[in-house]
């Protein structure tokens, strides 16, 4: 297929325009090469409304994807066909839809909880103590400035959290002195890199031409970087990323069969306990809220459900 490079190429192009993020380009490359191979190669141009049907509907049926999959492939085809070839696509009134699951948050009790925690160390264990002293979604943390930390006021500045949205939330005080050892170290290594001729850090956007020297300024450096240098696919440059969040991902089936917690927890886990644990404490849901991020109120009120089980909420009759 000879346009197949080109569309491609322009598909990047439109991404990076927009500051999507690698991640969100992969996955949109993703769906497009899966709808084109799945149409026999045929060039998007020539096929519309009822082809994007037919995929998806596909994926529902045959591949028995997740709703939230299904939407992504629909939003990377939506994204080529206005963003890249310029075709208002029909409402797809006959897309079969994934169902979407509606499920309460797993929450681990607070004796759980510090259990698990008590299995991590390092970076880990400080990234780990963050998302559930702060709430913090696992790629907030690892993208964390060290400018955004404040020590003295207790707060953490999120950053382009889901959204786009920037808010503050919590700097636990029981991570201080720990994060504080943390940074010198991190600083020690920034100096050896700048000595070496790098230390330059990725930034967002066009601030790298706004601000020149900023890439190469400590408050600008991530909380937690990668332990050593790599190149960075769309510049070229090489520089130190982040931390790897996967390696946060892997160690926590290790650590809750150390912890003796059979429940399926994640990373994210550690948000859905943080929100759980404050309204258990007494905490007002609208400042829990904020602390999230949420836009709307009704995301926060799933976590009411969880504490109206149990013991917390409703007596048993048997044990009257």
């Amino acid at each position: 297929m000879d346009g197949k490079p080109k569309l491609l190429d322009q598909l990047r192009e439109q991404i990076r325009v927009r500051h999507y993020s690698i991640r969100t380009e992969a996955v949109y490359l993703h769906w497009v090469r899966q709808f084109i191979r799945f149409q026999k190669l045929r060039h998007p141009a020539d096929m519309g409304a009822e082809e994007v049907e037919q995929f998806l509907s596909y994926l529902a049926v045959q591949r028995t994807v997740s709703a939230s999959t299904q939407n992504q492939a629909l939003a990377a085809l939506l994204f080529l066909y206005k963003q890249v070839l310029r075709i208002e696509l029909p409402w797809l009134d006959g897309v079969v839809r994934a169902k979407r699951p509606e499920r309460l948050p797993l929450v681990l009790s607070r004796e759980e909880t510090q259990r698990l925690l008590a299995q991590f160390s390092g970076e880990v264990g400080l990234i780990t103590g963050l998302l559930y002293g702060s709430g913090m979604r696992l790629m907030e943390a690892v993208r964390l400035r060290v400018k955004d930390v404040d020590f003295q006021r207790r707060e953490i500045l999120v950053r382009d959290g889901k959204g786009m949205k920037d808010r503050v939330t919590l700097l636990p005080d029981s991570l201080r002195d720990g994060l504080q050892a943390h940074l010198a170290w991190v600083k020690a290594q920034h100096e050896r890199d700048l000595a070496e001729g790098f230390g330059e850090v990725y930034l967002p956007f066009a601030l790298a031409r706004k601000y020149p020297a900023a890439p190469r300024e400590w408050g600008w450096q991530y909380v937690f970087p990668a332990s050593r240098r790599s190149i960075d696919p769309r510049s070229g440059a090489e520089r130190r990323h982040h931390f790897n969040e996967q390696q946060v991902q892997r160690a926590f089936k290790p650590a809750l069969r150390a912890a003796g917690i059979i429940k399926p927890a994640t990373p994210h886990t550690l948000r859905h306990c943080f929100a759980t644990h404050l309204l258990e404490s007494g905490q007002d849901i609208r400042t829990v809220q904020e602390l999230l991020g949420h836009a709307d109120v009704k995301t926060t009120m799933i976590y009411t459900h969880v504490l109206n089980r149990g013991g917390l909420g409703v007596l048993s009759p048997l044990d009257r």
